[in-house]
């Protein structure tokens, strides 16, 4: 809407569209960011909020109208391919190309070669345009090989352009920190993507050999005759083959001696005999495998004179007629090292190959070296002696430092504090003994009984404790087996024999008929009808 007054009317108010009591003139902010990144907005609202009177598009529909292609023929409209953007580092992610190569190195001050075919994989890593060349390793070589040149942009001239793939072809060189490298070939991955990208490959070279190498094959040229012992061949073609025998020490002769199982090496690349222990789990060694080290044996020496310091000096080829070589071991027998005997009772399964091959032996039967298990001696327990109780005798039979023996502690926390008191009078041939009253408790956690007797004045007996807490065996049981006496067993009447001495039963406490009540499946019919028979009222109370 125009702010300003119409042509031809006076400026007086009420002659303009212009609002008196605006004063916002501002913007709105089509601008923001999210993510980190800027993304613009169309203004919904003009100068100072007023509302905008053309039709708004949102985004997706003009997203929708940009992707539509105008059509001559009559239909509906097809909607064109969204194009997505995938960035170069998600594109190319894990995708190298691999081209083998080699170089040609220098070796100065040398007289065998004069320089040496080296070969490397050149790594071409898309994602970032960045490049890598490694060396294989070559067994026994004695250079440092691996990474030669690590990951990084190389650059290929002065201006400062660095490597693209599309510089990179069969039959190329690259020259990377001064060191000119020759492509010669490359993977399959690397043949198909160069391929479909329109180059073409030229055709794979094949790396040069190695001079040194190719005369290290050859014979050396001789005038003499070789020997057949040839120590660096024995040492090329024998290295990291080892013969493994497995033995038994027998040391039992010797004070404190036993038998023990040992491992025997052979090198074959030297000729060198290694003994190692085999240590079993709680044996009381001390863990050192080696028994022997790795050394020439002799086996037949000549005959030196006393005088001859064997201690001191090592024994040398002069000294030995004859060296353990493996003809001398075999499976089933016993070979002398050092002045000790080894049964060899078996071998590994390279062992049998190499003696099948080379020595045409084909006897590997195991010998049976398993310890025959002994039978334990029937322990006996001596006779009770009757002092203390018969558990804690026994456990002083059982170890050196005797123990406690075990208790049930569910019952012990059940019955705690629970005792079944009787009182009863003593059977005795003694006149003096008429008459004594004793009370007999009954401890249900540890099935003790304790007995106590009641002081009489002027009866010349002193009360108190009679017996202190303890078992009672049953008249009749045998100390290997005693049984004790139980609640079941005091009954109304009924007379406990406790170390010789009768005690009649007269009474009990009334919690014993309660208790017999509660538990009645554990307790005989005959003694809950006794109970109930005693705590009855008698007829003689009733009249009364």
């Amino acid at each position: 809407m125009a702010s300003h007054p119409v042509h031809g009317l006076p400026f007086l108010p009420g002659n303009t569209y212009r609002d008196p009591t605006k004063s916002a003139y501002h913007r709105s902010q089509t601008l923001m960011y999210r993510n980190g990144y800027s993304r613009p907005l169309l203004p919904t609202v003009g100068i100072g909020r007023e509302p905008i009177t053309y039709n708004q598009l949102s985004q997706a529909d003009l997203d929708e109208l940009a992707n539509k292609l105008p059509t001559l023929t009559y239909g509906q409209s097809k909607q064109a391919p969204q194009s997505d953007f995938v960035p170069a580092h998600v594109a190319f992610d894990k995708k190298v190309l691999r081209f083998d190569a080699f170089f040609q190195e220098v070796v100065p001050m040398s007289p065998e070669e004069y320089y040496r075919v080296r070969r490397v994989f050149v790594y071409y890593y898309l994602e970032d345009d960045s490049m890598s060349v490694v060396e294989p390793p070559v067994e026994n070589s004695g250079i440092p090989q691996g990474t030669f040149v690590k990951r990084q942009r190389h650059p290929k001239n002065d201006v400062g352009d660095h490597y693209h793939w599309k510089d990179l072809n069969l039959g190329v060189n690259i020259t990377l920190y001064g060191r000119t490298f020759r492509i010669v070939n490359c993977n399959k991955f690397t043949q198909e993507f160069l391929e479909s990208e329109g180059i073409e490959l030229n055709t794979p070279e094949h790396i040069p050999t190695d001079p040194f190498t190719l005369r290290r094959v050859q014979p050396d040229r001789t005038y003499t005759t070789p020997s057949d012992f040839d120590k660096l061949k024995q040492f090329l073609t024998m290295d990291r083959k080892v013969l493994r025998f497995f033995a038994l020490w027998d040391d039992s002769q010797s004070m404190f001696g036993e038998t023990r199982r040992v491992i025997i090496h052979y090198y074959l690349m030297d000729d060198t005999v290694e003994i190692r222990e085999v240590h079993e789990r709680n044996d009381g060694r001390d863990p050192f495998p080696v028994l022997m080290k790795r050394q020439h044996l002799p086996k037949s020496m000549k005959d030196l004179k006393d005088t001859f310091p064997g201690c001191i000096l090592e024994i040398s080829d002069q000294e030995v007629t004859n060296w353990y070589s493996p003809r001398d071991f075999a499976v089933g027998k016993t070979i002398t090292i050092l002045g000790r005997k080894f049964l060899i009772y078996d071998c590994d399964a390279y062992t049998q190959d190499y003696y099948r091959d080379n020595l045409g032996t084909t006897d590997f039967h195991p010998v049976d070296v398993k310890k025959k298990i002994e039978e334990e001696a029937a322990q006996e327990l001596p006779p009770y002696n009757g002092f203390g109780l018969l558990e804690d005798s026994i456990q002083n039979c059982l170890m050196l430092v005797p123990k406690p023996p075990k208790k049930d502690v569910i019952k012990m926390l059940e019955n705690d504090h629970k005792v079944l008191r009787y009182a009863a009078v003593l059977d005795s041939m003694k006149v003096e003994d008429n008459g004594r009253r004793f009370i007999i408790s009954y401890y249900l956690a540890d099935d003790m009984i304790s007995i106590f007797e009641k002081p009489v004045k002027n009866s010349g007996i002193i009360g108190g404790k009679f017996l202190e807490k303890s078992k009672v065996p049953k008249p009749g049981s045998s100390i290997d087996n005693p049984c004790y006496y139980g609640p079941a067993d005091i009954t109304i009447g009924s007379v406990l024999e406790v170390f010789r001495h009768r005690f009649i039963i007269m009474d009990a406490d009334e919690y014993v008929l309660h208790y017999v009540i509660n538990h009645s499946d554990e307790f005989p019919s005959e003694l809950l009808e006794s109970l109930q028979r005693h705590f009855s009222p008698q007829p003689e109370d009733r009249q009364s």
